[in-house]
């Protein structure tokens, strides 16, 4: 369990970097994307690594939060054991298998376990940075991440 300190937004169909951008539309891989809001949307990062979004668009708009950095505050011991390392949850494909989040949850509704995502303590404006996205190179301009400045889990400063 953690709390989320460090996300990416992709805002649909006219977002070059969303996997659902206006050039490549609905396809299977991207299908949970256009779920309702609320819904998982893993997906495989240059062939090795699942990443966690979760869908935020109307049902049928394709726009999303890529969990970018997560700060472990409980089940440590079971984080550790599947990352083998110190470096748990900072960074997005350090959190799915840190969480053993695979492509089975894919379409998965963030509402219910096993993987759930519940309202916490909000971030303030003025511990909110925000910067452009990181590792893309589409649309890399675009000031969309966004972290709490007092977390050191954060994956990049």
């Amino acid at each position: 369990m953690g709390r989320i300190v460090e996300t990416e937004a992709y805002t649909g169909p006219d977002d070059e970097a969303c996997h659902a951008a206006a050039r490549i539309g609905r396809t299977r891989r991207n299908e949970p994307l256009f779920g309702p809001p609320g819904t998982a949307y893993i997906h495989l990062n240059y062939g090795i690594h699942w990443l966690m979004n979760a869908v935020t668009g109307p049902e049928g708009f394709p726009a999303g939060v890529l969990v970018r950095a997560l700060e472990p505050v409980a089940g440590i011991d079971v984080m550790e054991a599947r990352r083998g390392r110190a470096d748990l949850t900072n960074g997005p494909a350090r959190i799915t298998q840190a969480l053993g989040v695979g492509p089975e949850l894919s379409g998965h509704r963030l509402s219910a376990p096993p993987l759930e995502f519940l309202s916490g303590v909000p971030v303030t404006d003025a511990d909110t940075e925000v910067t452009t996205r990181i590792g893309i190179t589409r649309d890399a301009d675009r000031p969309l991440r966004f972290y709490d400045r007092r977390s050191r889990w954060v994956s990049k400063r």
